[in-house]
């Protein structure tokens, strides 16, 4: 079975192994391919796809399906200024063609301070309601009086301006990341041909998971939406490009050694693909922790992750391995590894940082504890909650209609609280929603279900819908309703409960992804000290860039606060991330240990990988960092946290803080496994002395 296994590991690399296998991805790709283009058919844009599963608000929603209304979704046009009067009486009359048979427009609704008016314009969500906002802000910022501004808002308008953020976002996302990993793979290798394979294979990596993606959604019922198809993309590209640096630098190294290269790919592929895989498994078992999450986004985000993640790592040690022995050694021109030369320079940057790190490693791992510990401070400083008015970088026009209609209406009015009830009870839920605190009132009549068993009730909030005041006023307008069977829902109540579900999630998904990352190190490293104390170097990174990003959000970018969702995303992201450059860093040293000893193997398997590591880190930080370019604040923070988490890991956590640990607790880093068993005397002066300008170690 072993030999078995080992063959089928190197068999995309043999003489007759790469073309059935490159035959089979060209196969894959032709035939299924315009399934690809079908995934955007399968996104769910429903109402409940960012909010926690089972809460008040989503069955509200669910229960808004049995209305007549609840294809009705209003657009509010608020005027201000001197002379708004007869501009709002002529866009009124211009209004009415959008309005469905049965529905009239209301208003010009004057406001109590008298300056402003506000027109709602019924419009049917079954249209594209996206097309008729914009036909309306058409109408209301045309022949505008001087002085007079007009705002087209209310749910009819957020929804549009949301749908503008994804509009073409897997386009954006797939041609910016695509850039930037071209650019630094040029950078890397500085060849004008090898960059193309990575890119190639990510390719064919790209296409297997949106297929994949697609099929599992129509038939298996994955839920997916337009920000974890996106968000997808990118993974795909870090993690992909992060093996394909891996497995090229093994590669490379082992045709200094070999004379054959469908040999040197064979071995590469064995000593590597541990590492690959472990890392693979990491991520995605980690991602897929993100199940047990409440939000459905969340669980989104984590589900068609780990679909992404496992694409790329069969793309990257089969497509990838083909096409690097059918082009031969030539694809590495200008730098042609040469069979019989060194691999590496004797001495380089990674061996003297190495040899630094062997001289004080007990300074050297609590100055990087101390370093990022105090970013980590900043962790209590964080402010959680965006607003609707915070969630874009740049405001868009319903944000500032809320904003218009808070400063001169009753904050909710354009946006109330929902409650749906027995009909039967109908009177007794209104007067009982009447007599909270913080209700300005309830709407006259209500809309019944066409079997009148359900009537929905308006409640207007006197705070503004995403106001801690309007929180609260929910919080009592439930607890009010509740013994009558009513349920409430709205934006206020869908932002509550998210809220807190991102709370439950935190305590919830958190335990169960450290857990699974350690099963996954103990098996990789058959060790236990070793794997608790890279996952302890992970969670200290990740709170470190959780502190560093919260300077930057709050000093740099401007940002109002953290969305509820980036402290449980980044984490699962950097735990899954960031112990990858530990697997490739450690499987590597526990390789060299077994040959040479714990101090010279931990030296040699930094130098070895620092390089390689390092580029990984700058170009996976490189991909989240498009994120920031996106207008949607939550989007960029993730990005910010996610780079940021990248290259803590790669510059600090992986090459001095996991190495100087190493060395200063000696064989008992590998407690209590075989290696723990193989004392070498003199181990700290091996250590200093394996550092210092050696020869390179070949295997005998």
């Amino acid at each position: 079975m072993h030999a078995f296994l080992r063959r089928a590991v190197s068999a995309p690399g043999g003489r007759r192994g790469k073309w059935l296998f490159l035959a089979l991805w060209l196969l894959v790709t032709l035939a299924l391919g315009p399934l690809a283009g079908k995934l955007g058919d399968v996104e769910d844009t429903g109402a409940n796809v960012f909010l926690p599963r089972g809460a008040e608000s989503a069955r509200v929603n669910t229960e808004l399906e049995k209305f007549r209304t609840d294809s009705i979704m209003p657009a509010v046009v608020v005027y201000t200024g001197e002379g708004a009067r007869a501009k709002a009486a002529a866009d009124r009359t211009a209004f009415m063609k959008f309005v469905p048979a049965g529905e009239k427009v209301s208003g010009p609704i004057p406001s109590e301070d008298g300056k402003a008016l506000m027109t709602v314009v019924p419009l049917d969500s079954e249209d594209e309601i996206t097309d008729k906002v914009e036909e309306l802000r058409g109408i209301a910022g045309a022949g505008a009086p001087p002085g007079v501004d007009v705002e087209v808002g209310g749910p009819a308008g957020s929804l549009t301006d949301s749908v503008a953020v994804f509009d073409d976002l897997d386009a954006t996302l797939l041609i910016a990341t695509g850039l930037v990993v071209t650019v630094l793979l040029l950078i890397t290798y500085r060849s004008p041909v090898l960059w193309l394979l990575p890119l190639i294979s990510v390719g064919f990596a790209i296409v297997l998971t949106q297929v994949a993606t697609y099929l599992l959604a129509k038939y298996a019922g994955l839920p997916v939406n337009p920000q974890s198809s996106g968000v997808m993309l990118v993974l795909v590209f870090g993690v992909g490009t992060d093996y394909a640096l891996l497995l090229i630098a093994r590669y490379r190294e082992e045709l200094h050694r070999h004379r054959d290269r469908h040999e040197a790919m064979r071995v590469a592929l064995r000593r590597s693909g541990p590492a690959i895989l472990a890392s693979a498994a990491t991520i995605a078992v980690g991602l897929a922790c993100l199940a047990f999450a409440d939000i459905n986004s969340s669980r989104s985000l984590g589900l068609v992750g780990t679909v992404g993640v496992v694409c790329g790592f069969l793309a990257m040690v089969t497509a990838l391995p083909a096409l690097l022995v059918l082009l031969g050694r030539w694809v590495f021109w200008p730098l042609v590894p040469k069979y019989g030369t060194p691999a590496r320079k004797p001495r380089t940057v990674w061996s003297r940082i190495g040899h630094a790190v062997a001289l004080r490693p007990r300074w050297s791992w609590l100055s990087s504890v101390a370093v990022t510990g105090v970013l980590a401070l900043s962790t209590a400083g964080i402010s959680l909650g965006l607003t609707s008015a915070d969630m874009f970088q740049d405001k868009p026009e319903s944000v500032i209609a809320q904003e218009r209609i808070s400063e001169h209406y009753p904050s909710g009015a354009s946006d109330p609280a929902r409650i749906v009830t027995a009909t039967d009870r109908a009177a007794e839920v209104r007067a009982a929603a009447s007599a909270v605190d913080g209700v300005a009132r309830v709407e006259n009549g209500g809309d019944r279900t066409p079997d009148g068993g359900l009537t929905l009730l308006s409640v207007v909030l006197e705070g503004a819908p995403d106001s801690q005041e309007a929180k609260d006023t929910i919080d009592d307008l439930r607890e009010a309703v509740r013994p009558m069977g009513a349920l409430v829902g709205g934006t206020t109540a869908e932002t509550l409960d998210t809220q807190r579900a991102a709370d439950r999630d935190l305590t919830t998904v958190i335990p169960i992804v450290l857990l699974v990352v350690l099963a996954v190190l103990i098996w990789l490293l058959r060790a236990l000290v070793a794997p608790l104390l890279l996952l302890a170097t992970v969670v200290l990174s990740y709170l470190g860039a959780l502190g560093a990003s919260n300077l930057l959000f709050e000093h740099v970018l401007g940002f109002a606060g953290v969305d509820w969702a980036i402290p449980l995303m980044g984490f699962v992201f950097l735990v899954a991330l960031g112990i990858d450059y530990n697997i490739f860093l450690m499987h590597r040293v526990k390789e060299e240990t077994a040959r040479l000893g714990h101090g010279r193997g931990v030296l040699e398997g930094l130098t070895s990988t620092g390089g390689v590591i390092t580029s990984a880190g700058i170009v996976l930080a490189a991909t989240f960092a498009v994120f920031t370019v996106l207008p949607l604040v939550s989007m960029a923070q993730l990005g910010v946290l996610v780079g940021i988490g990248v290259l803590l890991d790669t510059f600090l956590v992986r090459t001095v803080l996991v190495p100087a640990l190493a060395l200063d607790l000696g064989r008992w880093f590998w407690w209590p496994g075989r290696l723990f068993s193989r004392p070498v005397r003199g181990e700290r002066h091996a250590a200093v002395g394996a550092a210092a300008p050696d020869p390179v170690h070949e295997p005998s």
